[in-house]
Order: structure tokens, then sequence, then C-alpha cells
């Protein structure tokens, strides 16, 4: 069951817009995220999903408008900052630390919330141990939320697709989110993966975690959102619940239409890209934070 929507939102974008050059690849886009609940995203290849995403979390600065999370503007602010901030994010390319287990993965994501910082990791204090406990004992946590606790010491290299999708969910849930960015996060994925992943957002969902998504599968779309814009060449041509969204006549002429005579519509296709010839600003990093595998030691981590 799903966290009911609340009338404040927790995101609003108003009058955004974003240029690469002569390229408008958003224009004038208005956006209310809730709190609560599941929002999505959907739209053409090309019509700038992406850089939606990328704007949000600071990996990209706006042409013009304004973007506010929690009422604060985001303006200016670096993406270790949003992400402390409480946004979290995944990304169509899974970027796991395969070399690593599934607990040092997750735990990644907990460097900026460790009282002790980087630098107690090297110290064998008693403050270390317990943080270093707590913070292990938090990642076992959110690996059981999408049942990958029994594989906790596993390396993320010897997982499914499927489960590395969910490891990558658990890994952004680490970072204690209120807001919570899936880009495609079934892509690639077979009916069964799909099922599964969906029941787990749900749950997360009903934790109180707030979701927005970007997907083209649109049977997990309407089946898993309560409500659903549409962007089409840049701009939002609707915005409603999934039936409104289902019937709308400029929904079905600019996409709907067009996907129901596509043959990789069931989502089992391979990751598909967005934003056309823009460039690829998705980030180098795994975690929204800016982490790398050198930038922070994890506790256990082979040298």
């Amino acid at each position: 069951m799903t966290q009911p929507i609340s009338a404040t939102p927790a995101l609003e974008l108003q009058s955004v817009s974003r240029h690469f050059g002569g390229l408008k690849v958003l224009q004038d886009v208005n956006l209310r995220i809730p709190q609560g609940g599941i929002f999505g995203l959907i739209g053409p290849n090309g019509a700038g999903k992406t850089t939606v995403f990328n704007l949000i979390t600071g990996l990209l600065p706006p042409t013009g408008g304004t973007i506010r999370f929690q009422g604060a503007d985001l303006a200016g602010r670096k993406p270790y900052r949003i992400t402390r901030d409480g946004i979290a994010r995944t990304f169509q390319n899974i970027r796991l630390f395969k070399e690593m287990s599934l607990l040092q993965n997750v735990m990644v994501g907990m460097h900026a919330h460790l009282r002790y910082g980087n630098f107690g990791l090297l110290a064998t204090s008693g403050l270390f141990r317990s943080e270093e406990k707590r913070a292990r004992d938090r990642a076992r946590e959110l690996l059981s939320w999408v049942k990958l606790d029994h594989k906790a010491d596993d390396l993320a290299d010897n997982l499914s697709y499927g489960d590395q999708r969910k490891l990558e969910l658990a890994r952004a849930l680490a970072t204690d989110p209120k807001l919570l960015l899936l880009d495609e996060p079934v892509a690639g994925m077979n009916s069964t993966e799909k099922v599964d992943l969906m029941a787990e957002i749900q749950n997360i969902s009903a934790r109180g975690y707030t979701i927005f998504m970007i997907e083209h599968d649109m049977r997990f779309v309407m089946g898993l959102c309560q409500e659903i814009a549409v962007l089409n060449f840049g701009r939002i041509i609707a915005q409603g619940g999934p039936q409104q969204i289902r019937t709308d006549p400029q929904v079905i002429e600019a996409y709907l239409g067009r996907e129901d005579d596509d043959d990789d519509n069931d989502g089992s296709g391979p990751p598909r890209g967005d934003d056309g010839g823009a460039p690829d600003h998705g980030g180098p990093s795994p975690v929204a934070a800016g982490v790398t595998p050198t930038s922070v030691p994890v506790p256990g981590a082979p040298s």
C-alpha cells in the first residue's frame, strides 16, 4: 500500500528551462511532486526526461526558472549538498562497486551521515566502532527491504541484473533521502523481475518515501504511479492520474499511440537513452553525492 499523498509539494519546478547552445531541451516546465506516493514522468526518447533529473540533482544548472525542494531553492547547490538535503537518485545504467560486497556498496551511501567523518575511519575509538556497527546494521536492514540481506557478503558483480537494480535502490536509500528519483528502474528487466521490483517500490513508498520515476514501460507506470506527467519536445503536455493520462488525446498522439506499435514496449529490452542530441551529463558517480571508490574509505573494504 502506497503512502497517502499530501497537498504540500515535496518538489516544485517553476518555469524551468534548459538550453544547450541553440538546442532547447526543456522549455517552461512546471511540475509539483506531492509529499508521499509515487509520481511518474513519461515521454518519447529525446523529450528531456533525464535532463529534468540532472537539473534537480545539481548535475546541470537550469537556464531559467526555479527548482524548490521542501520550499528551499536548489539554485547553485552542489550535487553532494542536494543529496545531503534529502534527494537520492538511481541511473539508467547501473553504477555499482562490483568488486565490493553488497553490504559495502550500501555502506558507501551512508558516508555523509557518519558522525566520525572520513578521517575517523583511520581511528580505533569507541565512536568509530559504534558508528561502524550502526552503519552495518542499517545496511543489512536496507538490504532486507529489497530481499537481498541473505546475500550481504556476496560480491555485487555476482548478482543477477534484477538484483543489481535492487542493490542500487538500497544504496540510494542509504543516503537517508526524503525524495527518491528512479531513472528507468525496470529497463532491461524480464517480467518476473519487474513484478518483484514493483512490490519493493510499493513497500518503500509505504515507509514514507516520496518517489519520482522516469519509465518507458507503460504497464509498470500505470500500475504503480498515482500521478503522471507527460513530457514532449521539452514541454509538459499533460499531468494527472493514470486513467486521465491514458485517455488524453495529446498524450495518445505524442506518445501512447506510437508506443503501442513499439515491439519493445514491454520494457524487457536494453535500457533506452534519453534527451536526443543533448550532451551526456549523467554524472561520473554511482551515488549522486559524488562518491567514487577511492574518495570514501569503507569499513572492511579491500585496500
